[in-house]
């Protein structure tokens, strides 16, 4: 399976749950923020771990602007989580949370997803597409707790940037992103 139809398939999956969740009642509510809770915090890492790493030649901008996004959207979730979902605010912010994706969704499937599907050949699709598919599963088994920072200060994508920095950052996480 190509990369791109991984994430298309948990980004469709993410926006139908927060649509659900919005008109949703209380144990709904419930039910539907801890699986957008793990299903969130396991794409993002994938993407932050596996896919960005692998495809940052092809628009670093873009990249950093997507590691961006995921900061936010990670605040906007902790929020979110942060909220009793019979609050006045649940909603609002469950909304905010899903516009926050649409938006980072169409910029990566309208331009960054071309760009990767013209620049990586089918065995590279195929490769980086089996790892991410491997490493999701074992990212929501463990957890939005245990793959998000606890802190509203510090986003896992603050800690996957941190890891390029530096003359041999990228080299460096690419081969501990191998090892995983």
């Amino acid at each position: 399976m190509k990369p791109t139809t991984l994430l298309k398939g948990q980004h469709r999956k993410v926006i139908a749950a927060l649509r659900k969740m919005e008109r949703g009642k209380r144990d709904l509510r419930l039910e539907l923020l801890e699986e957008i809770s793990n299903d969130l915090a396991a794409h993002l890492h994938i993407e932050q771990e596996l896919f960005y790493p692998a495809i940052a030649h092809l628009d670093a901008d873009l990249i950093q602007e997507g590691y961006e996004e995921h900061a936010l959207a990670e605040l906007a979730l902790k929020r979110l989580r942060d909220t009793e979902v019979g609050a006045e605010a649940f909603r609002p912010r469950c909304v905010a949370l899903r516009e926050l994706l649409e938006h980072h969704i169409e910029e990566e499937e309208e331009v960054l997803f071309p760009k990767v599907e013209r620049a990586l050949d089918e065995d590279e699709l195929a490769a980086l597409g089996a790892r991410m598919k491997a490493r999701f599963e074992d990212a929501l088994e463990q957890g939005f707790e245990a793959l998000v920072p606890e802190a509203m200060t510090q986003t896992s994508a603050d800690v996957s940037k941190s890891h390029l920095e530096g003359p041999e950052g990228l080299e460096r996480y690419l081969s501990e992103a191998e090892l995983h």
